[in-house]
């Protein structure tokens, strides 16, 4: 079975998605640490190869394979693409290979909508989505199929990318607007969810513009030199991760508070196991619950591509 990156779409509804995450988390998974491998290639920057494996024991396997090759910008082609192979754990015969940009995209997109799950106000009705990016056309569906978000405001760098985004909005009858740089800091303090997915170095979100009640989603910063919101943010909100050992090596939004003190990892109180497991509540297991800031900062994990392998699988296979 081939699933292109429509069929993905298609195969993984967010309700879906979500239920998908949320019961993998429960389940023992075996999943290295990523490979990477760098490769020359002649007259272009190096390559680099990666791949994630991860398994459930006599059920399924799968491994994401990564090509980055930063040499196709010159003629024109996409410098990254991926595939997804999925695999029987008990014979080893393959199931099904899965367009690995999509299922990346929407698991990411899901991980997002699951924290908000556990972790946003049920009355959330407002979303400001920061970056008009590819992120960003996933996690404003997702956050709408888990919270009544009534009204959507969108910033990025480039102000068109806002506005094209807006317009596609309206046109689905969605309540959008643009955010302009000088209404940032309004727009964060109105709104209830704060969905972040940027490739910025420097903290866009800033602690003193939330009120209580806000839910921040932090999707961005996948490198230590990353930041997407600054240290008073993590210093005012309860702080859950996806997982633990991926988000205190691979985030700046983390590495850094914790490097300076601003916070100690005593201060990221749950992860998704602990979540979907129940060993945490999230948002209603905190003192004043209904104020309390709560902070998501994801970096994605091998577990979440294989819990959406599955899924789209057997969904497509039925």
């Amino acid at each position: 079975m081939f699933l292109n990156a429509e069929q993905v779409t298609q195969a993984l509804p967010w309700d879906a998605m979500v239920e998908a995450l949320d019961d993998i988390f429960t389940r023992t998974v075996h999943s290295p640490v990523r490979h990477h491998h760098h490769m020359h290639v002649p007259g272009d920057p190096d390559a680099t190869l990666l791949l994630m494996p991860a398994w459930i024991e006599g059920q399924y396997l799968g491994v994401k394979q990564v090509n980055v090759f930063p040499g196709n910008s010159a003629r024109g082609e996409p410098g990254l693409s991926s595939h997804y192979l999925l695999s029987c754990a008990r014979t080893g015969r393959h199931l099904a290979q899965l367009d690995g940009n999509e299922l990346t995209a929407r698991r990411t997109a899901g991980a997002s909508a699951l924290a908000a799950r556990y972790l946003a106000r049920e009355d959330a009705s407002e979303l400001l989505m920061i970056g008009a990016g590819r992120m960003g056309h996933r996690l404003i569906p997702a956050h709408r199929a888990i919270r009544p978000i009534e009204r959507v405001r969108v910033w990025d760098i480039r102000e068109s990318s806002a506005r094209a985004l807006v317009e596609e909005l309206v046109a689905e009858g969605v309540d959008a607007q643009v955010v302009t740089t000088d209404g940032l800091a309004e727009a964060a303090g109105r709104a209830d969810i704060i969905s972040c997915a940027t490739l910025s170095r420097e903290p866009l979100i800033r602690g003193e513009w939330l009120s209580p009640g806000t839910h921040v989603d932090l999707v961005g910063s996948f490198t230590p030199q990353m930041r997407e919101a600054d240290d008073d943010v993590m210093r005012r909100s309860a702080v859950f991760v996806d997982t633990r050992d991926g988000a205190l090596s691979e985030t700046g939004d983390l590495i850094d508070p914790l490097a300076s003190g601003v916070i100690t990892e005593a201060d990221i109180l749950a992860d998704f196991p602990d979540l979907c497991g129940g060993r945490h509540a999230g948002r209603s297991a905190l003192a004043d619950a209904g104020q309390a800031i709560t902070v998501f900062k994801s970096v994605g994990a091998s577990i979440e591509d294989l819990a959406a392998a599955i899924a789209a699988f057997e969904r497509s296979a039925g």
